[in-house]
């Protein structure tokens, strides 16, 4: 499925998520924003460092994600590290919210996308990689790397 026929273009995603954390499962939740948020990440002056979710008041937040001031705006502009809230359902929340207390995972932002004009993030229910899984990450990826050399060498 291409990105111009399903209206989604992608923003940017959070290769150091991947690394960092094994993904068990992934959903799509809005954003709520102010107007000069919008703009500044549509023009892609935000950053994924250090962001996660948190359920506090059985309302889902995104804390730690910066969006840069939009530079046109007037005195009137955004704060860059304000906590945001997550648009999701409340079932989905509870669901979060139990195996977030129970079984120690972590919710981080994996992407940020348009869909249909609306700004979207893909927030990963994670658990932390150990060193070792780490080290497992990196001999993986040098490998297929040095597969895909030879087969460009053979061809």
């Amino acid at each position: 499925m291409s990105t111009a026929s399903s209206g989604v273009k992608v923003l940017s995603t959070n290769r150091r998520a991947r690394f960092d954390y094994h993904v068990e499962e992934s959903f799509e939740c809005g954003l709520a924003l102010a107007g000069t948020e919008v703009k500044s990440i549509k023009a892609g002056k935000f950053s994924f460092s250090d962001s996660y979710g948190r359920i506090r008041e059985n309302e889902l937040w995104l804390i730690g994600f910066h969006i840069s001031p939009y530079e046109h705006g007037t005195m009137f502009n955004h704060e860059p590290d304000r906590d945001r809230k997550l648009l999701v359902h409340k079932q989905e929340i509870t669901r979060l919210r139990r195996k977030v207390d129970e079984r120690g995972f972590t919710l981080v932002p994996l992407k940020v996308y348009l869909k249909k004009g609306l700004i979207k993030l893909e927030l990963g229910l994670c658990r932390g990689k150990k060193l070792t899984d780490k080290r497992n990450s990196i001999r993986e990826r040098d490998q297929k790397r040095d597969a895909e050399r030879e087969l460009r060498g053979r061809m």
